[in-house]
């Protein structure tokens, strides 16, 4: 009786240890909050092709940046641009530059019943300021965000970007932006088209703004130095032609 229930509790342990290690085998990948859709339909599918797991922590590339430079236990980094994860391999954090992923792209968003009209050159929004019908204008804090950044550069080349200073709402990343624009916080906003493509018809409308008008949205992505067998694997599956369809279908353009 004795050696039974002892081989039973030993049994748990075993259980239990083997449990946590598994656990411990699942990496987490800090990624864009632009790309967030994308990578939840692809780890599925590379759930379901590897039996294998990861998980996420999406935020904006700026902060993760900052986060991985203060030892965040990440293991692969999926930025929305080139240049922070260029400057992590320069402090010897990633194993090397890494690969470019993706390009993004950016919409002018307008809600249901906002008067705002869209058009490629955000004539109207001119308008808008000039004669009271703008209030609120929605981007992603360019001070951390990629998709930010390429907001303010919009606006700085159509020379909007002074006037709109006092009605600008920025998101903390470009995924608080387009929630801004959905509960109609903000009467119009930029950001990203993967996010846009997600909306529901009764949050608003979107145009697809022209690349002539900011820098690249290069997304590049590189394994940290921490990275296990897990992370690589996923890391690969990423470059996968299947991979880089769901990207497509998600809103982000070939590299």
């Amino acid at each position: 009786m004795q050696h039974s229930i002892l081989k039973s509790l030993l049994m748990m342990v075993l259980f239990f240890n083997s449990v946590g290690v598994y656990a411990k085998n699942i990496p987490i990948i800090a990624a864009a909050s632009s790309v967030k859709f994308a990578l939840e339909e692809i780890s599925q599918q590379f759930t379901k092709d590897h039996g294998l797991k990861v998980k996420f922590s999406f935020s904006s590339s700026g902060n993760l940046m900052r986060q991985i430079r203060h030892n965040s236990p990440f293991e692969l980094f999926l930025s929305a641009d080139e240049t922070s994860v260029l400057k992590l391999h320069a402090l010897g954090l990633t194993l090397d530059k890494g690969v470019q992923y993706a390009r993004g792209r950016l919409v002018l968003f307008t809600a249901k019943k906002s008067p705002i009209k869209k058009d490629p050159q955000l004539t109207d929004v001119r308008q808008a300021l000039d004669d009271g019908r703008l209030k609120r204008f929605a981007i992603a804090n360019p001070d951390h965000a990629p998709y930010g950044v390429a907001a303010k550069q919009v606006l700085q080349k159509l020379n909007l970007w002074h006037d709109l200073q006092k009605r600008l709402v920025l998101g903390e990343n470009v995924a608080q932006a387009a929630q801004f624009s959905s509960r109609h916080a903000v009467q119009a906003g930029i950001f990203a088209y993967s996010l846009a493509l997600k909306m529901k018809p009764e949050y608003g409308s979107y145009l697809l703004l022209p690349e002539t008008l900011h820098q690249p949205l290069r997304a590049r992505m590189a394994l940290l130095k921490s990275a296990n067998e897990t992370a690589k694997a996923f890391y690969k599956y990423l470059q996968h032609a299947k991979s880089r369809a769901i990207f497509e279908k998600n809103g982000f353009y070939p590299p």
